[in-house]
This record gives structure tokens, C-alpha cells and sequence, in this order.
């Protein structure tokens, strides 16, 4: 009679029935199903907001052009209008110049009229009398006439004859040698010069003294040694 083990028996009769369970259930569609249908819903969605808030930047960013290209607009326009300003002031400007320009002239040759007026009297009255002095007299006045115009001006002129020679007031014209003063002082004026206010108008021409010069000297004795020379012979 064959050995037949219960237990043996029962043991496989249970693993045949968890292998058949496990096989045969079937698997549930809604456990992976859910979440692979559920997880591209939801990156639609995010590309969806993302697309929209893209667009939104993009109308922001345009508006910003829009209003700085508005906003350049209007400093060209400034721009233009106050270099039309500048040229309009700057032609102004010009103009008013000028014209006080020709009216500080025209007053300055109202004033002069008289002594040319003077002037004239005095040749007139000399050619008629024939008088040197009295032709010397009118100059004199005129003279005095001209000069108190010119003080009235602001105009002075200066002197320079005994003082140092100075390259701010005088022009030397030439040098000459002198034992009895210092050098480099004036001697001689041969054009007086002029101030308007405190500034020099005009430098005076003069000539300026020097130190003597050996050739002089040299020259001088040369000359005594041949007269006494010429005495001795």
C-alpha cells in the first residue's frame, strides 16, 4: 500500500490555490490608470498658465516701449524747440549788438563834431588873416577841446619821459648811449601813450637810454694817441 503524506497534500492544495488568485485576478485598472491619465491633465494646465503669463509679459514689455518710445518723442520735440530758442536768442543777440554798437558810435561822433568844428574856424580864420599866431591860438584851443573829449571818455595818456623803461607801457624804438643817467630810462618820447580807464590803450614809443660802450672809449683814445702822434712829429 503506497505511502500518501496528508500534510504534504494540504500544503500544495493552498499554493495551488494562491498561484490560481494570483493568476487569475485581474489587475485593477484604476490603480496605475488614475495617475497616468491625472499627470498630463496637470502639465496642459501648467503649460496653459505658463503660455498666459508669458503673453502677459510680452504686453507688459510692449507698453514699457510704447511708453518710452512716446517719451523719447517728446524730449526730440523739446529738444528741437529750444534749439530753435537758442538760434532765435543767439540772432536777437546779434542784432542788439550791433545796434548798440552803431549807437555808442554815433555818439561818440556827435561828441567829436565840435572839434572838427573848431577846426575849421581856426583854418578859416587864418587864411583870411593871414595871422600865424592867431592860427597857433586856435590850435591850441582845439587842441584843449580834443583832449577834454578824450578825458571825458576815459581816456588819459601818460607819462614816460625820466621814468624806467617798462614793456607793459612803452615801446622802445632805439637806445642811445648816456653817462648821465641809469639805463633803461626813457630819454625821449617820440609817441605818447594812452590809458582808457585802467588799462593801457596805447603803448608809448620812446627811446631809452643805454651804458656807454667801450668802442666809445677805445675810439677816444685812439684819436689822443694819433694827435699826439701827429704833435710829436
Amino acid at each position: 500500500m503506497p505511502f500518501f503524506n496528508h500534510e504534504l497534500a494540504i500544503d500544495m492544495s493552498t499554493n495551488e490555490e494562491k498561484n490560481v488568485n494570483q493568476t487569475v485576478e485581474p489587475d485593477n485598472p484604476l490603480k496605475g490608470g488614475e495617475e497616468g491619465v491625472a499627470q498630463p491633465v496637470e502639465s496642459a494646465e501648467g503649460r496653459t498658465e505658463a503660455i498666459d503669463e508669458t503673453a502677459a509679459e510680452l504686453e507688459t514689455l510692449k507698453q514699457k516701449i510704447s511708453d518710452l518710445q512716446a517719451e523719447v518723442e517728446k524730449y526730440k520735440d523739446l529738444y528741437l524747440r529750444k534749439a530753435a530758442d537758442f538760434e532765435n536768442f543767439k540772432r536777437r543777440t546779434t542784432n542788439e549788438f550791433a545796434e548798440i554798437t552803431r549807437l555808442v558810435t554815433q555818439q561818440l561822433i556827435l561828441q567829436f563834431l565840435p572839434v572838427i568844428d573848431d577846426l575849421e574856424r581856426t583854418l578859416k580864420a587864418a587864411r583870411e588873416s593871414n595871422d600865424f599866431a592867431s592860427l597857433l591860438k586856435g590850435l591850441d584851443l582845439v587842441f584843449a577841446k580834443f583832449m577834454k573829449f578824450l578825458e571825458s571818455q576815459g581816456v588819459k595818456p601818460f607819462e614816460s619821459v625820466g621814468k624806467e623803461f617798462n614793456v607793459d607801457f612803452h615801446d622802445a624804438l632805439m637806445t642811445i648811449p648816456r653817462n648821465d643817467l641809469p639805463p633803461h630810462t626813457v630819454i625821449e618820447e617820440l609817441e605818447r601813450g594812452y590809458m582808457i580807464g585802467e588799462k593801457v590803450l596805447r603803448h608809448a614809443k620812446v627811446v631809452v637810454s643805454d651804458e656807454p660802450r667801450d668802442d666809445h672809449v677805445s675810439s677816444a683814445s685812439g684819436g689822443n694817441e694819433g694827435s699826439e702822434s701827429a704833435g710829436g712829429g
